[in-house]
């Protein structure tokens, strides 16, 4: 249940009671694009994080009747709204336990709010996540005084799921602070949710990802609330076991992309060679498919995993040929893939292409000297690098 006003007995209950939620970033290990036409995808979640800390407030604090203060850490900016505001923008309600969307009236309500701010030009993309974050707020936890913290491990708009991530770990602070959801433990270290609890936080995560995205697949928010590897095909998800851990060097190319566009480009080189691209995207589905059987085989010894990592390292280079054929590489991705080949590397794009991220899979046996000579020479070229663990914990929650 939310908790009630009625249900805080002090102001010195609500000044203590802070949370703390951390939820993945997300990357596509095959798939892409040709998900869109029928075949299948698979993604998994990356030991990269965004981070929301909620603190509630004593009526009071912050003004006469409260505000609800968020500071973006990263982008350097801070908000405050007070709560009488909120109220008269958004309404009392509170249900948690019942995910919704945001309707029109709604947006625009939450447009004004924004318009008595005012955002940099430069940073204007903040808006509709700050509008899905007023939503979710209001709606999980009412116009309650608080302070919300968020940080993040992963770069924006890169393809990597910082968007879900970001709601994912709000939703999953607001509906632990509203008591719609609960974890075990005593505080003070990171803790698990119920599976129920999860498929609360996912729909409420997916109704932010609706209001910055406009027509989501689902599918960045569910692998960041729980975490592992899912296969994605016609609207099915499965859940995967990764039986040995699979690690992935990602190289950020700083090239920002219409992703819009290049699913509008794959479609319109579809109704252009309708044979050819179908016989593209059946491929494709059958890199996903048997890549989703080989991350769940057991590799006993190093032989069992070096084959097994063979295998993937195909399938990947595979994909890739796949994705060129679609018309969605990019010099960027172009100079990393020929980069890393210098190194035995197989590499991938990840995501919509025409810049973004590529994936580079780490071999177990491979040494540390030549991993950061890689890493070294893909960074002379202007790209962020990052080494991730593959398929690891969703959402996470820590009570101070």
């Amino acid at each position: 249940m939310a908790l009630d006003e009625g249900e805080v007995t002090s102001d010195s209950e609500i000044r203590s009671m802070e949370v703390r939620a951390r939820a993945p970033g997300k990357i596509i290990l095959a798939g892409e694009h040709a998900v869109v036409h029928g075949s299948a995808a698979v993604a998994a979640a990356i030991d990269l994080y965004t981070s929301s800390s909620l603190r509630l407030l004593p009526t009071g604090e912050g003004g006469a009747a409260g505000a609800v203060e968020l500071d973006l850490r990263d982008s350097g900016l801070a908000f405050s709204w007070p709560c009488s505001r909120l109220r008269e923008a958004l309404g009392e309600g509170c249900k948690a336990e019942a995910p919704r969307p945001c309707s029109p009236d709604e947006l625009a309500a939450i447009a004004k709010l924004l318009e008595e701010h005012e955002i940099p030009e430069a940073k204007i993309w903040l808006s509709a996540g700050l509008s899905a974050f007023l939503f979710l707020y209001a709606s999980i936890l009412g116009c309650r005084p608080g302070r919300v913290v968020v940080s993040s491990e992963l770069p924006m708009g890169a393809g990597l799921g910082s968007s879900a991530a970001f709601c994912v770990s709000m939703s999953g602070a607001l509906l632990t602070a509203a008591a719609a959801v609960s974890v075990g433990g005593s505080g003070g270290e990171w803790e698990l949710f119920g599976k129920d609890d999860l498929e609360l936080v996912n729909r409420w995560a997916f109704q932010g990802e609706k209001i910055i995205h406009g027509k989501p697949s689902g599918i960045d928010n569910a692998v960041s609330t729980f975490g592992s590897m899912i296969r994605f095909k016609k609207g099915e998800l499965t859940n995967l076991k990764s039986r040995n851990p699979v690690k992935m060097l990602i190289s950020d190319t700083r090239v920002g992309r219409n992703t819009k566009a290049l699913v509008a480009g794959v479609c319109e080189r579809a109704s252009r060679h309708p044979d050819a691209m179908s016989s593209v995207f059946h491929a494709v589905n059958s890199v996903s498919e048997e890549l989703s059987s080989i991350v769940e085989l057991a590799a006993e010894d190093e032989i069992a995993i070096t084959s097994k990592e063979e295998k993937l390292a195909e399938l990947m280079e595979m994909n890739q040929g796949l994705l060129q054929c679609m018309g969605i590489s990019h010099a960027s991705i172009e100079t990393v893939l020929r980069t890393t080949l210098k190194y035995s590397l197989v590499s991938k794009l990840t995501g919509a292409g025409g810049g973004g991220c590529v994936l580079t899979l780490i071999p177990t046996l491979l040494s540390n000297l030549v991993l950061e000579k890689v890493t070294t020479e893909l960074e002379s070229h202007g790209f962020r690098c990052f080494k991730v663990e593959v398929g690891g914990q969703g959402l996470q929650v820590c009570r101070g």
